[in-house]
């Protein structure tokens, strides 16, 4: 059993929360700006005093329409700056926030609201609202219900305006360390969604820890700031929200991501925080977009070389002179324009909730951004490890942040204990039993450590496809490099108890126009359309080649067949975090894995092996 401790940079205080962190930021940097508020086609600052002052107010309306210390309150809202709003005014009126999805369903706001005992709600629009309404008969528990749209925030601030400072700085000390932050619902890739409780702590002391070493370089850069769109009611983005408020780091929101190239241009941000996905768009649509341009091959030819330009830097290898050439043209041609793309200032993007691939983490450090990959779950407040600055190794999520130690088990598993991992499931003493092996929380992930302690995740041992013939395959490490191909949507690989190993594949009807309009395909093709077409099944074909390449014979994708449909969180098919629902998937398209098995080789796609 391989194990690695990291110790800790910052001494724990037991007696610290997180309005502590607020309240201290505010203190030290009053005028420093916190925030970026939407105004016209620019920003706003909004100072740590102002925030403050502003999170003081609606506290004070909480306390007024009757929350108490200790109280849930559900909150169902998109990622915008009230969202940071509410979250800290709970905090200070020491309540607990219990998030919920902007897009869950009905069916998953009654269970998140019930399981947790929610006595309130905070609702952002009039849709979501309606989602509510649907089950709120079967919530009795939830007295009160506040409406964004209708003027709520404003209503308690007025509401609130008799409350005395002292009665919320009386409140906002109350929790210790170890009490109950929030109650972060998990994303339901499997299963009912269970609670994870989190602390004060597990917030507070990681945030200190992860500034002061791993995020060091990050959290230093004069002017630091962050636009954030990927969901608030995740871990990952809440942890981060936290963080960036304890370090001082500007963070603006956009909450519709059609926008985000728009946003990025105006708020010119100096770090990022996305899911792989978002950096596959990125590339793809820079792709497509060259492509459309006449332009594809000069992209290529740039891409290839800024990977290889970054491999060795990174591995610490003789550029040379002609490469070192070739990557100063193409910085000016292509690299340069990518990066104005994104505001001109990104230097550092944190990626996590799924592996980010080499060809991707080397085309953007060619690019002059640093993907500090790290590895967590909900139960590990999001990050447990990640890429050092200083030291990227690209295809690893890092090593240990300081606090918290990384173990591989004698069957592959990774497991974690320290600073950062929750204290149990919300009522649910058995799942929490079996989800640790004394301290160390069992991820249910599959890894390796190398000798200087950096994690490469290999699988999810739920995951694991045993074909017919015994051969154990993780799906994971074909799916990845298939998914960043432009035209492909989801993938999901196949072949349990199955003579061998096939794949169901979407496609992706953002991109695939632009790609059809540069194959001599029409671009008005529909998905049911585009099924059918040569030159889609051999673009998806070489995608599912260079995948193979990488797996042994018995592990490769022998067919594959393409389905005319998308897989989205509304069809139930996506997490939040956009991770495929494997339970789901082969659930509802089970006729379409067992025609793969039943039908003649020519009525599937068969990809040619070795």
């Amino acid at each position: 059993m391989i194990e690695f401790n990291a110790d800790l940079v910052v001494p724990i205080d037991p007696q610290r929360n997180i309005a502590d962190v607020l309240a201290d930021r505010a203190r030290k940097t009053p005028d420093l700006p916190l925030f970026g508020i939407p105004d016209g086609d620019g920003w706003r600052d909004k100072t740590a005093r102002e925030f403050e002052e502003e999170v003081t107010a609606l506290a004070k309306g909480f306390v007024a329409a009757g929350v108490r210390p200790g109280d849930k309150v559900g909150f169902l809202a998109r990622t915008t700056y009230e969202w940071s709003l509410v979250d800290f005014a709970l905090f200070y009126a020491g309540a607990i926030m219990v998030p919920v999805y902007e897009t869950s369903s009905p069916a998953q706001i009654q269970w998140i609201l019930s399981d947790s005992g929610a006595a309130s709600l905070m609702v952002e629009s009039a849709e979501r609202y309606e989602r509510f309404a649907e089950v709120s008969d079967q919530l009795p528990l939830v007295a009160t219900v506040w409406r964004m749209d209708e003027g709520a925030l404003a209503t308690l601030v007025e509401q609130g305006a008799g409350v005395d400072d002292a009665e919320i700085e009386r409140r906002r000390r109350l929790a210790n360390g170890s009490d109950i932050a929030t109650i972060i619902y998990t994303s339901g890739s499997t299963g009912r969604p269970k609670g994870c409780v989190l602390t004060h702590s597990n917030f507070v002391d990681l945030a200190q820890n992860a500034g002061s070493a791993a995020l060091r370089e990050v959290v230093s850069q004069p002017g630091a700031s962050t636009l954030m769109f990927i969901t608030t009611a995740h871990v990952f983005a809440r942890f981060m929200s936290i963080f960036y408020v304890h370090w001082g780091i500007k963070t603006g929101h956009e909450p519709n991501t059609k926008n985000l190239v728009k946003a990025l241009g105006s708020f010119k941000p100096t770090v990022l925080l996305a899911v792989p996905r978002v950096f596959e768009k990125v590339y793809n649509s820079a792709a497509q977009k060259t492509e459309s341009e006449g332009k594809g091959a000069i992209f290529r030819r740039a891409a290839k070389i800024g990977i290889e330009h970054a491999r060795r830097v990174q591995e610490g290898e003789k550029v040379g002179v002609v490469l070192g050439l070739q990557f100063k043209l193409y910085d000016k041609l292509v690299f340069g324009k990518l990066r104005e793309l994104m505001g001109g200032r990104v230097s550092y993007a944190v990626s996590g909730s799924a592996p980010l691939g080499p060809h991707l983490g080397y085309f953007f450090r060619g690019l002059g951004v640093k993907i500090l990959e790290g590895y967590g779950l909900t139960e590990t407040t999001a990050p447990a490890s990640v890429n050092v600055p200083a030291r990227i190794k690209v295809g690893t999520v890092g090593p240990a942040l300081p606090g918290v130690g990384i173990r591989i088990a004698d069957d592959g598993e990774i497991q974690v204990r320290g600073i950062n991992v929750f204290r149990e499931y919300w009522r649910n003493p058995e799942a929490t039993e079996a989800a640790f092996d004394g301290d160390w929380f069992r991820t249910g992930d599959l890894g390796a450590l190398d000798d200087d302690g950096y994690l490469r995740i290999t699988g999810r041992k739920k995951e694991i496809i045993v074909t017919a013939g015994g051969k154990n395959v993780a799906p994971q490490i074909l799916e990845d490099p298939i998914r960043a191909n432009p035209i492909v949507g989801q993938v999901v690989v196949v072949g349990d108890k199955k003579p061998f190993i096939s794949a169901l594949v979407t496609l992706d009807p953002e991109m695939l126009p632009a790609w059809l309009a540069t194959h001599g395909e029409s671009s008005d093709l529909t998905l049911e359309q585009a099924v059918h077409s040569p030159a889609v099944h051999a673009e998806v074909q070489k995608a599912i080649d260079e995948a193979n390449a990488l797996v042994s014979r018995a592990e490769s994708i022998r067919t594959f067949r393409i389905l005319p449909t998308e897989w989205t969180e509304a069809t139930g098919h996506l997490t939040p975090k956009l991770s495929i629902k494997r339970t789901e998937i082969l659930r509802d398209f089970a006729d379409d894995v067992e025609g793969i098995y039943s039908e003649p080789k020519d009525m599937t796609s068969t990809v040619a092996i070795g």
